[in-house]
């Protein structure tokens, strides 16, 4: 953001203190200081308001989609959708404890989630986020005044505010006028199913981590701009330091979205971009805050074996042996960079493999038998991998998401700004590789938005997830945020604007008064256009009242807690297994955590009674588990599906070898009926091994008989 930017002298980095010394009083002496203090002060003003206004959107959306506040205790818990609600009740479980350190301590020894297990809670299902906001519930007395499950949605949609607080900033930073931070947020807003998962699972793991990945992404922004006082740098330094630390410990994923950004990263620094000093801070940042998370993590050896560390370290090892990379012609300095690349890329995969070696990780090879399968280089009857390709996260994202973007009219301008700022920037990397220096001074009259670091990271950022997104749709959610924020910054920069000119030798009109014109007339009439469409669709929103109401779940539940004993163990999917979990309290065969192979093994087991297998063999799969109670579920018994073999039933069979092929369909066959409809009519053996102690429409209760009855 021009307000926040001291403009520097055009010096080599040896003389920041003479330059410190020259600029302060040239910046008191400005006429035009009280001014930029002014519009820097309203512009953080929008930044606030838009966040906390979203967060109040956010919180009577979600009141009037659930009837939230009208509801029972048991009906409002229920809300937690797709088994997050796993994660709300070791929230409830640390404030019913006596005392903090006893909660956590039980946590880290806990032996009632997973049936025969004892398991550290906090490190398998990510827990941070549950413990301090259940400390500052406690240390802040806030049980006089609101209760817990408040206290709790509230914490997240105060980090949705952060979140869209961060891409304002983000965007002002970039363009420099706060009128693009308030189209990103409006952008941001509008497409929102596309941006964020927080209305129908609000403890999901990535609603606590993003925010913070966002806020890393702001303070990044300002730190590789060329453009800012030692202060602000600092500044950003420590905010990129603490929240890049934060995003680790609170998401088991986000070493993988590190690995993306430092990718990123190492692009702006092979290409010469960026200065070296600049990239060794950020090398700093990012081992320091692996290192302290491995530690918050107990030893995770996960983040070892990360690809995150193994790019660090290739990077600074072929730093420290190609410390002349960056100089000679441009065949030379080309040449140089591909022997860069392929020092970087070996020594990290040496190190991977060693790592790997030393310390056995088998979620990697699962990772890698998952991307061979999924892009079409081998074939697999293995059910989990088959099970998390039918993911909708895992598959193509439909043509629906971009026909979204494309009616909010974020999709046209962002392959417009994208275009404009890609070229440029492939201007600059020839440029820097010919050998000219890299302009610290830009002026707007240059038309060089190629040429600021910030922008060029951009770039990358929006090309790597945005193609990842085309393979994988649960990427959206990274990438639509960022599609909002850079196409705010384009059409609001006059630097975009200047660069169009420039390349177009506009001689007509001055261009420098058109780009001012343009980046200010363009994203009015966006905004006018976005409110007349989309404002009266928002109100309509937040007026109307949705039913939510799922009354087979709560008698299901409310049965559970009255007739099942509370060492019983349950089996069933791990969506419902985690919601029998908050409730009763009870431990379960298994969890809805994707990330974990052990437990969707376990799923796995779970699942086999939903196959074509005999009443003898679930008895067995059931009771190697400590099963009391086994639910079956309808919903998935007659599962009907347009998605060819991506029901349950079908990818057991093929997983059980219990398919045929004929001309290319698919049919199931077994010498055995399908166990969740056998069971139901009540006839030996499964009367033998099983007895039913509860139905509704929805759901089927057996009781897992410890002694076999023989009934004829």
């Amino acid at each position: 953001m021009t307000e926040l930017r001291c403009r520097k002298t055009e010096t080599l980095e040896g003389d920041e203190e003479g330059e410190e010394h020259q600029n302060a009083p040239e910046l008191q002496n400005e006429p035009g200081f009280l001014q930029r203090l002014v519009r820097v002060f309203f512009g953080c003003l929008a930044a606030v308001a838009c966040g906390m206004l979203y967060a109040v959107y956010l919180s009577t959306y979600h009141d009037r989609k659930f009837w939230f506040s009208t509801r029972q205790e048991l009906e409002r818990e229920i809300t937690f959708q797709a088994g997050s609600g796993l994660y709300y009740y070791y929230y409830k479980h640390m404030l019913a404890a006596p005392s903090f350190e006893r909660g956590f301590y039980e946590l880290m020894t806990d032996n009632r989630t997973l049936s025969g297990q004892t398991i550290n809670a906090v490190e398998r299902l990510s827990l941070y986020p549950e413990l301090i906001t259940s400390f500052i519930y406690r240390v802040t007395g806030s049980q006089d005044f609101v209760e817990p499950i408040y206290f709790y949605i509230g914490a997240v949609f105060g980090l949705q505010a952060v979140y869209v607080t961060a891409l304002f900033v983000c965007s002002w930073v970039m363009s420099g006028t706060w009128v693009a931070g308030m189209l990103a947020v409006a952008w941001y807003v509008i497409n929102r199913p596309d941006t964020t998962k927080v209305d129908h699972a609000i403890p999901l793991r990535d609603n606590w981590a993003l925010p913070y990945f966002s806020c890393q992404v702001a303070a990044l922004t300002g730190f590789l701009s060329n453009n800012i006082s030692s202060a602000t740098e600092m500044f950003c330094y420590l905010t990129m330091s603490a929240t890049t630390f934060t995003f680790l410990l609170v998401w088991e994923h986000s070493h993988y979205v590190l690995f993306i950004q430092g990718l990123c990263l190492f692009l702006l620094d092979s290409f010469d971009l960026v200065p070296s000093r600049k990239m060794a801070d950020i090398h700093k940042v990012y081992l320091s805050s692996l290192f302290l998370a491995y530690l918050f993590q107990f030893q995770n050896p996960t983040l070892l074996s990360s690809p995150l560390l193994s790019l660090l370290i290739g990077s600074v090892l072929a730093r420290y042996f190609q410390q002349k990379m960056k100089m000679g012609p441009l065949v030379a300095r080309v040449m140089k960079l591909f022997l860069h690349f392929h020092l970087v890329f070996t020594t990290g995969i040496t190190f991977s493999y060693l790592v790997k070696k030393l310390i056995p990780v088998s979620e990697d090879d699962f990772i890698l038998k998952f991307l061979e399968v999924k892009f079409g280089l081998n074939t697999t009857t293995d059910f989990v991998t088959n099970f998390l390709l039918c993911q909708e996260s895992f598959q193509r994202p439909g043509q629906d998401l971009f026909l979204r973007l494309t009616q909010a009219s974020v999709l046209p301008f962002y392959f417009l700004v994208l275009t404009v700022c890609l070229l440029s920037t492939l201007q600059t990397i020839y440029r820097r590789l010919s050998g000219q220096p890299m302009k610290t001074n830009l002026r707007l009259e240059d038309g060089r938005v190629g040429e600021q670091p910030e922008v060029i990271y951009h770039v990358f950022h929006t090309l790597l997830f945005g193609g990842l997104t085309l393979l994988f749709d649960g990427m959206k959610y990274l990438w639509t945020p960022y599609v909002c924020m850079f196409t705010a910054f384009g059409v609001c920069s006059p630097d975009l604007w200047m660069t169009v000119f420039k390349w177009l030798k506009l001689k007509s009109i001055h261009p420098v008064v058109l780009s001012l014109i343009l980046s200010t007339a363009v994203p009015t009439i966006i905004g006018f256009s976005l409110w007349r469409e989309y404002c009266p669709r928002v109100l309509v929103e937040l007026s109307d009242l949705q039913d939510f109401y799922d009354p087979d779940t709560v008698e299901l539940i409310s049965w559970i807690g009255s007739q099942a004993p509370v060492a019983a163990v349950f089996a069933g999917s791990p969506q419902l297994l985690g919601t029998v979990k908050l409730f009763s309290g009870s431990a379960v065969t298994s969890l809805p955590l994707y990330s974990d192979i052990n437990l969707l093994r376990r799923s796995e087991d779970t699942y086999q009674v939903y196959a074509m297998r005999s009443a003898e063999e679930i008895y067995k799969i059931l009771t190697s588990q400590k099963t009391n109670y086994v639910i079956i579920e309808e919903s998935i018994c007659n599962e009907l599906s347009l998605t060819k073999g991506c029901r349950i039933k079908d990818l057991l069979d093929i997983s059980n070898g219990h398919v045929v092929y004929d001309k290319g369909d698919i049919y199931s066959f077994s010498k055995h009926g399908r166990f969740c409809q056998e069971i139901k009519m009540n006839y030996s053996p499964y009367t033998n091994y099983f007895t039913r102690v509860f139905w509704n429409r929805s759901y089927h209760v057996y009781k897992v008989n410890s002694v076999i009855s023989f009934q004829y």
